[in-house]
């Protein structure tokens, strides 16, 4: 009975996520960008812990793992799409893009696409074992939440348009797919010489905090910079 109960604790645990990303995405289609970003944040943990629980119970099955990626295409892919369609009808649009401009907001869920082939990619892929190829959907969702809560006043100012905010959301689509070799914070020892990366990109993020709500869109582009140069040192 206990064991039958065991094994439900981290699909529990997944739903947590969907259904936070559900939220998430609801809140963001009503422009309700605060509430959207705690959901994805919330959502983010219950990720986090779904996979450590199934490991600590010793009850990890093949539904977990097609739940989980279930559940991280809601939160991590559908909900920063919704983000972005709000965000998209609020920025100024210049008279380039005036004959598509009641399309334009659709775009928004090229990344919810893009999100799904990372995630596909991720479960296939075995060389993501000690590190991540492409930028991971958490990040990728966390950096458009603190993004557009933060800078909101910029992005709908005469300063940013329609064409910046497209251009970059195709960046990060193509970022998420990308062959591009990015740090994992995997930790086998603290030792500084096999961890100086990960130490270092812990250090450069504490003054990030000090830009608060924006800090985690700051930690995500210090995150994409420091692994483009690593790959660079490490040849």
């Amino acid at each position: 009975m206990i064991r039958e109960m065991k094994k439900h604790i981290p699909n529990a645990i997944t739903c947590g996520n969907l259904i936070s990303g559900c939220i998430a995405a609801g809140a963001a289609f009503y422009g309700n960008y605060q509430w959207a970003v705690l959901m994805i944040i919330i959502g983010a943990v219950f990720d986090f812990f779904d996979g450590l629980s199934a490991r600590a119970l010793g009850v990890s099955s093949p539904i977990g793992k097609e739940l989980d990626s279930l559940a991280d295409v809601v939160t991590f892919g559908v909900a920063p799409s919704a983000i972005l369609f709000y965000l998209f009808q609020e920025v100024h649009c210049p008279e380039l893009l005036m004959p598509v401009y009641d399309l334009l907001p659709y775009t928004a869920f090229l990344m919810a696409a893009f999100s799904a082939l990372r995630l596909a990619k991720f479960n296939l892929d075995t060389r993501q074992t000690t590190q991540f190829i492409g930028l991971p959907t958490p990040a990728n969702a966390l950096f458009w939440g603190s993004l557009v809560l933060g800078q909101h006043a910029f992005l709908v100012s005469l300063k940013f348009n329609a064409v910046f905010l497209l251009l970059f959301m195709l960046l990060f689509c193509w970022l998420l797919v990308a062959e591009v070799p990015m740090l994992a914070l995997k930790f086998k020892s603290l030792s500084w010489q096999e961890n100086r990366w990960r130490y270092v990109l812990l250090l450069g993020c504490l003054p990030c905090f000090l830009l608060g709500t924006s800090c985690f869109a700051a930690i995500i582009v210090w995150y994409i910079l420091l692994s483009i140069v690593h790959n660079k040192v490490q040849g």
